[in-house]
């Protein structure tokens, strides 16, 4: 297939050896042409994944006309508060019989509220879209770690061929209808990794990492399951798949983000010393949040994520109130 990926970033660029080494022909389209002129002849991403060489096959081109106007497979991989931009850029091109649409970027947009999905609609109109999502790490996919994922389409045929274009003996690929469990579940585990990298930055030790990580899935299920996901959707690969790795790697920007506060920093410096590196569930825990309160979903770790985030409540205080909470039993699909 042609395959153009809208995205310059980590992500996008491990993707773009996969693909070019299942026999794909691979341009990246990035929003900066002059780092595109710098990887193209460097043959590295030094800002987004250091350590990668990549493949002389890989083509570069910054004319978004150009970019997309043969490709038959488009892949949006960019963060999700960047994505209406760029679609706008993209749509005078888009041809909705010719592209395949797959996302692999993993949020919620402010001020909409909206899964990537949503997003995509809004802009372009009706188009085949596929999500693919569930633990894989840019830093362990580029370096062919064997790593399991699932397309979730409303067109079975649609994720069969994203499918097809993705798997190899490295990347295994399965199928889901369920486009909405796998989008919250990819948004929601951002949050839960912020606050497992608390319990790290605070060294706190194995017990409430564990705990968080149980009681994580619960919550995310239950806003998840609210929401149009499926209860299946969640126990799986891009549910507690995802949530797993993303709380316990140091791989993970968010889990990051998380420890840095444990340690004492504010959020302002954390994102200056992340530079350009996006972490999603800085974004994702307002997201969150709204969709809990306005649905009346009890969300007791969300809740606390977002008063650390962004109303000045130290992790100290907030593991205190999660701690404290009324005594009730464990019931898994109804309350924390």
């Amino acid at each position: 297939m042609k395959i153009t990926i809208l995205s310059d970033g980590g992500w996008a660029t491990a993707l773009s050896q996969l693909l070019i080494r299942n026999g794909h022909k691979v341009t990246m389209w990035g929003p900066f042409p002059e780092y595109l002129d710098e990887m193209r002849e460097t043959r590295l991403n030094r800002k987004f994944l250091t350590g990668v060489l990549l493949d002389d096959r890989l083509l570069f081109e910054s004319d978004m006309q150009k970019a997309v106007h043969d490709a038959e497979l488009i892949v949006l991989a960019m963060p999700t508060q960047y994505l209406r931009s760029v679609l706008a850029k993209f749509k005078p091109f888009f041809k909705q019989n010719q592209h395949l649409l797959v996302n692999v970027a993993k949020g919620i947009e402010i001020d909409s509220w909206m899964r990537i999905s949503e997003v995509t609609k809004d802009v372009l109109g009706s188009c085949r879209y596929v999500g693919l999502s569930g633990p894989s790490h840019a830093e362990e996919v580029s370096r062919q770690i064997p790593t399991l994922v699932v397309a979730a389409s409303q067109n079975q045929k649609d994720a069969e061929t994203v499918q097809s274009a993705f798997m190899n003996s490295k990347f295994r690929v399965y199928t889901s209808d369920d486009l909405c469990g796998i989008e919250y579940g990819g948004s929601l585990k951002n949050v839960l990794a912020i606050a497992a990298g608390i319990i790290d930055g605070m060294s706190l030790g194995d017990n409430p990492k564990a705990a968080l990580i149980t009681r994580g899935i619960a919550e995310m299920s239950r806003l998840g399951e609210k929401l149009g996901g499926k209860a299946e959707t969640f126990m799986g690969l891009s549910g507690i798949g995802d949530l797993i790795v993303t709380c316990t790697s140091g791989h993970s920007r968010n889990r990051h983000v998380g420890e840095a506060l444990g340690h004492g920093l504010s959020l302002a410096d954390i994102k200056k010393e992340m530079g350009m590196v996006v972490a999603e569930g800085v974004y994702t825990a307002k997201g969150a949040k709204h969709l809990a309160d306005t649905n009346d979903i009890e969300a007791p770790i969300i809740q606390e994520i977002y008063a650390v985030l962004y109303e000045g409540k130290t992790p100290l205080a907030a593991i205190h109130d999660l701690m404290c909470r009324d005594a009730k039993p464990e019931i898994i699909n109804d309350g924390i």
